[in-house]
């Protein structure tokens, strides 16, 4: 934790700050809350509370609702978040297409727009960025608290650059600078995984747990870390890069430029890989008739063939359920985290996954640990790292969550 400076002045100007970002922090996580409630939760003055209050409603973030019961005398007057008060911008560009939501305050998703990459990298996709936001920003009339996203690679979110991300072909790319200069917004930007366990630890059915792992399965594969109330992104910001970790030695050559990593055996991009040669072997494969073309195979396919009852798929999620549990062994034995989600387009195909990962899991780390380990699939589904996103404008703008 760093001190605050000796100025007084500036101490004041901190301590007025963090005395309301605590009063609205403990505004959003109650549906309605009254000013003396607040004041007995956060141990603050009811003048304090008052006066902050005050100005969060001047600023319309926060809004009176109406009365609580009365127990004799005058009741109490009841407060809530103005969710609508302010809209957030969230964008994922984790998947095949860019993906991009206007949320309101409580991550509930207002508008979407999605973007079809068609393959394109570098400066080509940049400008496909430019144009997702372009056209979410026409999407609503309300002020804009901020811009987040998520990006797979290893992101400096202190620089707002984008150190090196494979799959974007985006190396130094100062990505943060470039969005605040056209949008003239504060703008957050995270690793797609991180900013997946951040959602999860602000909107998730583990809210709040101080300790978590968010295994995030698609066309990449990374984990987000929650240490102690924290995300944790390491020294270099590459925490969690499981995905480029060798796991089978003369392997696959791998967009990273080494040969058997995690991505190459266990990513969506992975296993359609394996399906479409399947598929060429068997011309009338239900996926070819739902496709329509070997080519044009997709993940939904998948899911689609796989709920109809189409078993071809099986063996190919138990091999990457398998992988992901030998490497998810290494974290657990490092870290002794007992909840482990795992998120991303893969996630869906639940048991046919997680099963083998158990299996293996059980194999690979120290019986004890792994006893009191919970691996289960992500509440939040396919927009986790749209939630992501706003958790971390929440954060950074409002001091939320």
């Amino acid at each position: 934790m760093q001190s605050l400076p000796s100025d007084n002045k500036v101490t004041r100007e901190q301590t007025k700050l963090h005395n309301k970002r605590l009063i609205l922090n403990t505004i959003y996580n109650h549906a309605e809350i009254s000013r003396v409630d607040i004041s007995r939760f956060i141990s603050l003055t009811r003048t304090t509370v008052s006066a902050n209050v005050a100005e969060l409603m001047e600023e319309g973030l926060v809004e009176e609702i109406g009365y609580a019961p009365s127990v004799g005398g005058k009741p109490a007057t009841l407060l809530s978040l103005a969710v609508d008060s302010r809209h957030l911008i969230g964008v994922d560009l984790g998947n095949s297409r860019l993906q991009g939501a206007v949320l309101n305050l409580r991550g509930q998703i207002c508008h979407r727009v999605s973007v079809p990459i068609n393959g394109h990298s570098g400066e080509t996709a940049l400008n496909l960025v430019y144009h997702l936001i372009d056209q979410l920003i026409t999407k609503t009339d309300r002020p804009l608290l901020g811009i987040g996203l998520g990006i797979p690679g290893v992101i400096d979110t202190k620089q707002g650059l984008i150190r090196r991300s494979v799959n974007m072909d985006w190396q130094d790319l100062p990505l943060r600078d470039l969005l605040q200069e056209r949008y003239n917004l504060p703008v957050h930007l995270g690793n797609d995984s991180h900013i997946a366990a951040l959602a999860e630890y602000t909107f998730g059915q583990y809210k709040n747990v101080n300790n978590l792992i968010v295994v995030k399965v698609g066309r990449g594969i990374g984990t987000g870390l929650i240490v102690n109330g924290q995300l944790f992104c390491g020294d270099g910001f590459g925490a969690g890069e499981i995905g480029h970790v060798v796991v089978v030695d003369n392997g696959e050559l791998c967009r990273c430029g080494n040969y058997g990593c995690l991505e190459t055996i266990a990513s969506s991009q992975a296993i359609l890989k394996e399906v479409r040669l399947l598929a060429q072997k068997d011309p009338h494969a239900k996926l070819l008739v739902l496709a329509k073309g070997i080519n044009e195979i997709t993940v939904d396919h998948l899911w689609e063939a796989f709920q109809a009852g189409d078993t071809t798929l099986n063996p190919i999620l138990a091999k990457a359920g398998r992988y992901l549990g030998l490497a998810i062994s290494h974290l657990v034995g490092a870290l002794n985290i007992e909840h482990v989600l795992i998120a991303g387009t893969i996630a869906r195909f639940n048991d046919a996954l997680l099963d083998p990962l158990k299996e293996e899991l059980n194999k690979r780390a120290f019986a004890a640990l792994v006893k009191e380990t919970h691996v289960e699939v992500s509440s939040l589904g396919a927009d986790i790292v749209l939630l992501g996103a706003a958790a971390l404008l929440l954060s950074h703008e409002l001091g939320l969550g």
